[in-house]
């Protein structure tokens, strides 16, 4: 990027971390209240019926996949809502007439996505570890993931944002696509309690491999190879990217 692309996408991540912490009530104090709750729901109710790994408490192997959770889904809402909401108020067309490329709104609206998604995420941690302290057994894949997968699924939220026309087809792209595969994605359980088949259907979701990889930095066992979920949410990073990159680029529902 040039020079002058560089300051205005600075700015422009300067104003979408703006937009989500000036209403951190809602977008940051709400998903971690959600998160708790489903501890003290899940946690309570299965802590001394479920052992997902062993010598790992119920509500110890809960943590990781809560945090991630919360970190996916908001780093999709953040990019999402931005540009859906940009795009109804009619306030996308300041952004249209300035010099900022492509890659330097891709850089913005991830950068933000990202940001939010981190800071969610330590917010349950830092609520959620009072009811059962972790573990860091290898801490550096924690760090990978985490950024890996808010990059993610910031990309996507940009391809959402820039697909819907009005708040109800994003809704339905989060009710239908995000949340279904955020919840099957091992957070609630150990994909090696479900029987064959929904293994290798589990196998198939990226997002399983996000919260698995995450998951091994608390506590050095996962269902699958840390490696494997690298590559697997690397590749899938680079497609999702590639694709939001190439939608900027041509103007998609963003230049009539």
């Amino acid at each position: 990027m040039t020079a002058m692309s560089l300051t205005g996408s600075r700015t422009l991540l300067y104003k979408e971390v703006l937009r989500f912490w000036k209403v951190a009530f809602q977008t940051v104090a709400a998903p971690v209240l959600t998160a708790v709750l489903y501890l003290l729901i899940f946690g309570h109710v299965l802590e001394n019926r479920v052992e997902a790994f062993p010598g790992v408490g119920y509500t110890s192997f809960l943590i990781p996949g809560l945090v991630m959770m919360s970190v996916l889904q908001n780093a999709f809402a953040n990019a999402s809502s931005s540009l859906i909401q940009s795009k109804i108020t009619g306030n996308l067309v300041f952004l249209l007439l300035t010099p900022l490329s492509p890659t330097a709104w891709f850089v913005a609206y991830v950068g933000a996505a990202v940001l939010r998604g981190l800071v969610v995420g330590a917010g349950v941690l830092s609520v959620t570890i009072w009811f059962a302290p972790p573990t860091l057994a290898e801490p550096w894949w924690i760090v990978v993931f985490a950024v890996l997968g808010a990059g993610m699924m910031g990309s996507l939220g940009i391809i959402a944002g820039l697909w819907a026309e009005k708040f109800d087809q994003m809704a339905a792209f989060q009710n239908f696509i995000i949340m279904p595969m955020t919840f099957l994605s091992g957070v609630f359980y150990s994909v090696h309690s479900l029987p064959d088949t929904w293994q290798a259907v589990s196998h198939l979701n990226p997002f399983f491999y996000m919260t698995d990889g995450f998951r091994r930095g608390f506590f050095g066992v996962s269902d699958v190879p840390p490696l494997v979920s690298l590559v697997v949410v690397v590749t899938g990073f680079a497609i999702v990217a590639g694709i939001a990159l190439r939608l900027l680029h041509t103007g998609y529902k963003v230049r009539y």
